[in-house]
């Protein structure tokens, strides 16, 4: 029979979630609201008709889907001092996992538009509206519904993904788990209690993935 130290359990539990409120959640917001930002501007460039912009996406999202996040990390933080450029670990990570996202989520919004029947860019320009009103007023909110499901995975599996930070001494909830289990010698226990922490994070996030699921449906063409 396996003997749990409850103890342990007990005071190392706000320890690691306080680095999972205060550092992995702050870490995945940012990196996940910038990384949908550009994911934006790449969808847009791939379905802009012009042969340079969608080459140039193209090639960013092949880059970063065809490499792991492990090494876009590495690069960031440890390869760019090598040419001069040297970033601090939070911002590293950031950068870094905004860029992962930018890649995958991409291709999840162009296929979003893509995925609007083109009676609705029809219906846009029979009452007077520009391609790009179009787009904005009609497209892209039936679009937003149609990626919510696929998003919010990018989102949860981010919030994973964080723990990749601790590698760049980044202090977030693997982090803390780290710490507590080097000192105590429990790594078994800190890294089961770090894992059900994640799991319980990424409960709450479905339900509001679901809960916002069923406001945008309103959104959709029927």
């Amino acid at each position: 029979m396996i003997d749990i130290d409850w103890t342990l359990v007990a005071e190392s539990f706000w320890p690691l979630l306080r680095g999972g409120l205060t550092g992995t959640i702050p870490l995945t917001l940012a990196s996940f609201t910038l990384g949908l930002a550009l994911a934006l501007v790449l969808a847009m460039m791939r379905i802009s008709g012009n042969r340079l912009f969608s080459g140039i996406a193209r090639f960013y999202i092949s880059v970063i889907r065809g490499t792991p996040l492990l090494v876009q990390l590495f690069v960031i933080f440890f390869g760019l001092p090598s040419v001069g450029v040297t970033i601090d670990p939070w911002p590293s990570a950031v950068i870094a996992f905004s860029m992962n996202v930018g890649g995958y989520a991409a291709e999840i919004i162009r296929a979003s538009i893509l995925s609007v029947p083109k009676g609705q860019w029809e219906a846009g320009y029979t009452i007077g509206m520009s391609r790009n009103q179009a787009l904005w007023r009609l497209i892209l909110p039936q679009a937003l519904r149609v990626s919510v499901p696929p998003l919010s995975n990018t989102f949860i599996s981010l919030v994973k993904d964080t723990s990749l930070a601790s590698l760049i001494l980044v202090t977030e909830l693997f982090r803390e788990a780290q710490q507590v289990a080097a000192f105590s010698q429990e790594f078994m226990l800190l890294y089961v209690e770090a894992a059900v922490i994640y799991w319980c994070f990424c409960l709450v996030l479905t339900m509001i993935q679901d809960r916002l699921e069923r406001r945008l449906d309103r959104y959709v063409a029927h």
